[in-house]
């Protein structure tokens, strides 16, 4: 009985030995290789460059004032729509004390001119009439009577322009009220009111009082890596991306590539300029920074494969299409512009053929 058992328990081990040689000998058998195909497809090519920049207008004009003082009222706010000599702003002036020194004892001796001229003038008019003097001797006190007058009238004009930045013959303050040059938004307004502002003149470029653009008519100005530069000319067409807007993409036309390039971070940047196409009711404000696809070259309608299909024999370029399940055999085949994605395939592929792919 004994000996049953021992017989019976070494067969256990035999066959449990066996059976994991036999799996572990299973377990290392290869599954032979089944790989998917693909086929190629009618697409449309285009080959590319980046360009990075922002997307500004192309009239953005800095409003300032004709002359200096305070800031006396604001009729403008950023976002506003406003026409060309529309009121922006009001000045009050600060007149200079001895400008206006010199302004108000020039008008008290144009009044003792006058005074004495006017009696002389009505003396002489009086002894004409009485034909005590001659014609010619009144005519002198005459115009001296009118000169006197005239320059009464130019010292008290010129009080009142160093007073309040007007005269009387204007008829309104011109000076101290700021107009729009253009019709356009109103971008920013740096200044409040009560703020001190400067005039434009030869030694300042004078406080900013509101920065007013054209903003149906936008820009992209951006910078292309001079190993980029070369292939792009004006005229070309640009795709504009940007970050801010990201359900729409824009149109663009290059119409400027710098001559000149600037050093940054150790390479060459050429500035570039491309016309923005804006589609009716399309705002786009101003600032927002973009990538732009310059398009190089492009290709409607083509049949193209991706270009991981690809292999490669030397400068010969080839596929390996299926001739029964799993089979397969290499064809030669020629290629055009390629994106870095896509190819172009130009003669050897037809869109019923299927191309050896990744294994599954």
């Amino acid at each position: 009985m004994k000996t049953f058992l021992k017989i019976f328990a070494a067969l256990i081990v035999v066959g449990v030995f066996a059976g994991t040689i036999f799996y572990l000998y299973k377990k290392s058998q290869a599954k032979p290789l089944e790989f998917e195909t693909a086929s190629a497809f009618e697409t449309t090519i285009i080959r590319k460059t980046v360009a990075t920049g922002s997307v500004i207008p192309r009239r953005e004009i800095d409003i300032k004032p004709k002359v200096s003082g305070i800031v006396e009222e604001i009729y403008v706010e950023p976002g506003d729509i406003v026409k060309k000599d529309q009121l922006i702003a009001k000045v009050k002036i600060i007149p200079d004390m001895i400008n206006l020194n010199n302004a108000e004892s020039r008008v008290k001796r144009a009044e003792i001119q006058l005074e004495d001229a006017k009696k002389n003038y009505q003396r002489y008019k009086e002894l004409y009439k009485q034909n005590v003097v001659p014609e010619a001797e009144y005519l002198t006190y005459e115009v001296a009577y009118r000169t006197a007058t005239e320059e009464l009238n130019t010292a008290e004009d010129n009080l009142q322009l160093i007073r309040e930045g007007a005269t009387k013959k204007a008829g309104q303050a011109t000076n101290t009220l700021i107009r729009s040059t253009i019709d356009g938004m109103v971008l920013a307004v740096p200044v409040e009111e009560g703020r001190s502002v400067i005039e434009s003149n030869t030694f300042n470029d004078g406080t900013t009082i509101a920065t007013i653009a054209d903003m149906n008519e936008m820009i992209f100005e951006g910078k292309v890596d001079e190993s980029e530069v070369g292939k792009i000319r004006e005229g070309m067409e640009l795709i504009l991306s940007i970050g801010a807007i990201e359900t729409e993409s824009f149109t663009a036309e290059l119409e400027r590539i710098a001559p000149k390039g600037v050093e940054e971070n150790g390479a060459i940047q050429f500035e570039i300029r491309a016309a923005v196409k804006l589609k009716q009711d399309q705002f786009i404000r101003a600032g927002y920074s973009a990538n732009a696809d310059i398009v190089l070259e492009r290709r409607e309608n083509v049949l193209a494969i991706n270009e991981s299909l690809l292999k490669f024999d030397g400068d010969t370029t080839y596929v390996e299409i299926e001739t029964s399940p799993q089979t397969y055999e290499k064809r030669i085949i020629k290629t055009g512009l390629s994106d870095g994605l896509v190819i172009e395939v130009l003669e050897g592929l037809q869109e019923s053929d299927k191309i050896k792919a990744a294994a599954r």
